[in-house]
């Protein structure tokens, strides 16, 4: 029995994590549960789960550091995630990683903390990694190949996205997300945010992590190995199934989702990413490199462009031109600490709210 604290327990993540907890009740137990600010939410399902510990809010962290728990769900949105990864961490406790931004913007902050296998994944993408590379050792990997759906606007060019609105921007062709996560897949900052993940997580050079677009999710991502073998994980588009292998890795919990029909005709096609219509991944690659503090100045500032978008103030092109400006206005910080991130996310907060007041 694996008892799971659960973070973000009222959102996309968090109730499918409890859908999975609930038809499997032999397996799991729930021994936690934090939400952002949905209380009555929260107060239901800690009935529904026989559950006495919950929080909100910043309570989250405290909760972490408080419950006794095999495995930790991180599905909270945005960097506010970064204080309970590093409470899970350091608490010895599994992190099922569903909030990329906590190890975006926490970097080598984070790893330097984790033990080897203490983070799981819960992205489809990851998950799909981290299942394909049980397939050969690490030495032999040659790259990683990031799936997209390419959102919304797949295959327009950059002059057609100048007119987009927020409505088009959240008709997400596959996923059901939040504003900002559905956004950012619109923009593709989402796949840039998981390039950054994926040589965190599996410490892959940044020349050797590719996209490509695939618009039917069924491939989530692929490792190629030297011998020219790729391995790849697919599976209709369900986040249960990556969200049970974070729950009790590396086992599978049957029924979870549902297989592929291989006895219907279907075509898988793939594309190269068109880099001038969608340059966040290219701008992500560069942050990701330059490391320290910038990674929390790319999040924060993309963060403060989408609210703008949807507040009618900035273009959708203008999200990613934002957050260009700010970056490469940036001075980082030679050390990386908990401060040094919160300052840097209040600078990078302050300089895009500028630059969109004066578009």
């Amino acid at each position: 029995m694996r008892r799971v604290l659960v973070l973000g327990s009222t959102g996309s993540i968090g109730t499918q994590a409890l859908d999975v907890v609930r038809a499997n009740p032999e397996r799991f137990e729930i021994v936690g549960l934090a939400a952002g600010s949905n209380r009555a939410a929260l107060e239901a399902q800690a009935a529904e789960f026989g559950v006495e510990h919950v929080a909100l809010g910043a309570e989250a962290e405290q909760l972490v550091r408080d419950v006794d728990a095999d495995v930790v769900l991180n599905g909270i949105t945005g960097s506010v995630g970064l204080g309970p990864t590093l409470a899970a961490l350091e608490t010895g406790r599994t992190l099922a990683l569903a909030n990329k931004e906590s190890l975006i913007v926490g970097g080598d902050l984070v790893t330097a903390l984790a033990e080897p296998g203490q983070i799981v994944p819960v992205d489809s993408e990851h998950s799909a990694i981290a299942q394909a590379l049980r397939s050969g050792d690490r030495s032999e990997v040659r790259r990683l190949v990031l799936t997209a759906s390419g959102g919304p606007f797949r295959g327009r060019r950059r002059d057609a996205l100048a007119a987009v609105t927020p409505a088009e921007a959240l008709a997400h062709p596959t996923w059901d997300m939040g504003r900002v996560v559905t956004t950012n897949s619109a923009t593709l900052v989402n796949k840039g945010l998981e390039v950054i993940e994926a040589h965190l997580l599996f410490d892959v050079p940044y020349d050797q992590i590719q996209v490509v677009v695939h618009p039917q999710s069924i491939v989530h991502s692929m490792v190629e190995f030297v011998d020219g073998s790729t391995i790849a994980q697919a599976s209709p588009p369900d986040m249960r199934l990556p969200i049970s292998l974070g729950l009790d890795w590396p086992h599978r919990v049957g029924g979870v989702g549902r297989p592929l029909d291989w006895t219907a005709a279907a075509s898988w096609t793939f594309e190269p990413l068109d880099e001038d219509a969608f340059p966040a991944v290219a701008l992500a690659k560069r942050v990701g490199r330059a490391g320290g503090t910038y990674p929390a100045v790319f999040n924060a500032a993309n963060e403060e462009a989408v609210d703008a978008f949807h507040e009618g103030r900035l273009s959708f092109l203008g999200i990613v031109d934002v957050v260009a400006r700010v970056v490469d206005a940036h001075d980082a910080p030679s050390a990386l600490t908990r401060e040094s991130l919160a300052e840097a996310e209040r600078w990078a907060r302050d300089a895009a709210d500028r630059v969109i007041s004066a578009a």
